[in-house]
């Protein structure tokens, strides 16, 4: 007849309890944070589109200024930067223009994920003007949807960034930083 020590079979089961515990215990700790209401949240430099707007869904129409519709869905995934700019496109409005163009040319590799659609009067000065059409696709809000976003001030400009299927995702009003609109660039396009 086989004999079990009860002693070695009481610490052979704390120790399998414990085993267990240890594996457990992060899914225990998470559980308890989401269920007290906890949620981790990513500091973004955009203020979220809330609540959210799909521009394909809602016939959002832009036209380019080659006289052609914009299309929100591209044949390959690109999301789309849209500047939309105040009254009175200069000084300032050309130096934030400028520095979305060097956020998307800094993404590198992922920089034709991302197009640049410009909505608003152009500058004046003709060779300003033919220096954005290098970055910048031109167009016109048709319905006027977006003027929400569009800045009052003279010589100033607003961002919105939109999903490649036509869902804005977050809005970067006039005086916003270029380098935290990088930062969030880099974490949607990979």
């Amino acid at each position: 007849m086989n004999t079990v020590d009860s002693a070695k079979l009481r610490k052979s089961r704390r120790a399998l309890l414990l085993i267990a515990l240890v594996f457990a215990a992060p899914f225990i700790v998470a559980g308890l944070l989401v269920f007290g209401g906890w949620q981790p949240t990513g500091k973004a430099n955009g203020q979220p589109i809330l609540p959210q707007r799909n521009f394909v869904a809602e016939n959002l129409r832009v036209q380019l200024a080659n006289g052609q519709p914009y299309p929100w869905r591209d044949s390959k995934p690109r999301m789309t930067l849209i500047a939309l700019a105040g009254p009175d496109c200069a000084v300032h409005c050309l130096a934030a223009l400028t520095g979305m163009a060097k956020a998307r040319v800094m993404l590198n590799r992922n920089q034709s994920r991302l197009r640049l659609l410009y909505l608003g009067t152009p500058p004046a000065d003709a060779a300003e003007r033919k220096a954005m059409t290098n970055y910048w696709q031109l167009g016109d809000d048709v319905d006027g949807k977006l003027a929400g976003y569009r800045p009052a001030a003279p010589d100033s400009v607003s961002a919105v960034l939109v999903e490649s299927d036509g869902t804005a995702l977050s809005s970067y009003p006039a005086g916003f930083d270029a380098a935290g609109l990088l930062r969030d660039l880099q974490k949607v396009i990979r």
